[in-house]
């Protein structure tokens, strides 16, 4: 079983700045691309940030030049570093993970739980 588990969520105000965290951990041989997605009320899933196992770094439009992601693979963890935050950046921030739970398995994609990040005005 593996597990990814989000923390560093919360309230600030806009300009400010967040460091979410997010790590894994259970039954992992190795883990290849991870990333962060956000959720707004009413609204679909969307991509964040990823990184892969190399550190590529892929962001979405409105992530550039003000979030960045890493990640400590000795760790399992990433992280993502947000600053200059806007109210709508409001949403919940999920962490996703694909990894091999063992040698010879199929690559599977894990989810964290969540953490509400809210920005006010």
């Amino acid at each position: 079983q593996v597990q990814l588990v989000e923390s560093g969520g919360g309230l600030v105000q806009a300009g400010g700045s967040l460091r979410l965290s997010c790590a894994a951990s259970g039954s992992i041989f190795s883990i290849n691309a991870m990333g962060w997605y956000r959720q707004a009320p009413g609204k679909q899933r969307e991509l964040v940030a990823a990184i892969t196992h190399g550190g590529s770094t892929n962001y979405a439009d409105f992530a550039k030049g003000r979030f960045t992601i890493s990640r400590d693979n000795a760790k399992n963890t990433v992280y993502l570093q947000m600053n200059s935050l806007k109210p709508e950046d409001t949403a919940v921030y999920y962490c996703n993970a694909d990894l091999w739970t063992s040698l010879g398995a199929g690559i599977s994609e894990h989810w964290g739980q969540g953490t509400q990040v809210t920005v006010s005005s």
